[in-house]
């Protein structure tokens, strides 16, 4: 049996072919009745019709490809959930998803764009490791583009980055909740947004409840479990300040912070309650206790990318937000108690 035709379809629907031709190319301006079309598209669902691609882009002057390049995302620990996101967005609507990856070296980054251009791509997803302000490369000049992870700038491009700040917030709510009053914040050293932002969260959390924000109840150190071990080992140097509470940059920090009580006699969460970030699921749930965690919203950034991507490429992002911070949710598992007596 030959591939199913437009001639096939319009057999079965009772159509003309140029009226299941307008129906399953989505062909703007044709008013075509909602009946119609509910009837076109079960005979094509019925014969298994699949449009022709080649014809389509051809005719859009479109490929249905994007570009997605990112500086490490494809090594880095949450890589697969945003690429996922992204590559979830591109098939809904039609199209394949081509994964660069540039490992920050800006000589090769600039040839990966240009083989994409030569290669047609509709649009590229500029994927950043981490969090961060940046000027994106001159190479996707006059391409549509949209930023993921990061901000430009000067704001030419669409971009998404996860809410740090009320992802922090939402952390420090939930000791105050338990009855904390004592608590510590292990923050980064790196001047990025993540620590600015994440540091603003938990001082206007402290602060709307009242509590006040205590600079000394802050240590800095490197983001990895060595240095959360020695910020942990600042604040419990003293006892009678010792915090009841620690919420850490992120879930590697909140390691070194299990290590740095276990060494005191502080047993997690009875003595103290800790709350990482990032979700890093191979540290976050292989701890014991599970640490309760903020989850960075990697797939729905992803997603978010491609869609806005999409929407420029089709021109319909003409009233879309040009930058969107998501929402960053607690993820619960027990490291959390109520504060000691």
């Amino acid at each position: 049996m030959g591939k199913t035709t437009l001639r096939d379809v319009a057999d079965l629907s009772g159509f003309s072919v140029t009226t299941v031709s307008y129906v399953l190319n989505d062909v703007p301006g044709k008013r075509i009745p909602a009946a119609t079309r509910d009837v076109v598209l079960a005979a094509a669902r019925t014969l298994s019709y699949s449009p022709n691609r080649l014809a389509q882009g051809l005719r859009l002057q479109r490929t249905n490809t994007l570009g997605f390049v990112g500086d490490h995302v494809a090594n880095s620990p949450h890589a697969g959930q945003t690429i996922q996101g992204a590559q979830d967005a591109a098939a809904a609507r039609g199209s394949l998803l081509m994964l660069m990856n540039t490992g920050a070296d800006v000589e090769l980054e600039n040839r990966e764009i240009r083989a994409l251009r030569d290669r047609q791509v509709d649009g590229i997803v500029y994927a950043a490791e981490y969090h961060r302000v940046l000027v994106p490369p001159a190479a996707l000049d006059g391409l549509p583009a949209v930023l993921l992870d990061a901000r430009s700038e000067d704001g030419r491009l669409p971009s998404v980055v996860p809410d740090e700040a009320g992802g922090a917030a939402v952390a420090v709510a939930e000791l105050l909740e338990r009855g904390h009053r004592r608590i510590g914040f292990l923050n980064n050293t790196d001047d990025i947004p993540a620590s600015t932002l994440r540091l603003a969260g938990d001082r206007q959390a402290l602060e709307a409840a009242g509590v006040g924000f205590d600079p000394a109840r802050v240590a800095v150190s490197d983001s990895d479990a060595r240095g959360g071990y020695r910020a942990a080992s600042l604040l419990a140097a003293e006892p009678g300040e010792r915090p009841s509470a620690l919420f850490c940059f992120n879930d590697r920090m909140a390691m070194g912070a299990y290590q740095a009580a276990h060494e005191v006699g502080l047993r997690v969460p009875q003595d103290l309650s800790v709350i990482g970030f990032d979700n890093q699921e191979l540290i976050a749930a292989s701890l014991r206790p599970g640490l309760t965690t903020v989850a960075l919203p990697h797939y729905e950034m992803g997603r978010w990318a491609a869609d806005v991507l999409l929407d420029a490429i089709e021109g319909e992002g003409v009233n879309d937000p040009r930058h969107a911070t998501l929402p960053c949710p607690l993820v619960r598992r027990e490291s959390v108690a109520r504060a000691p007596d």
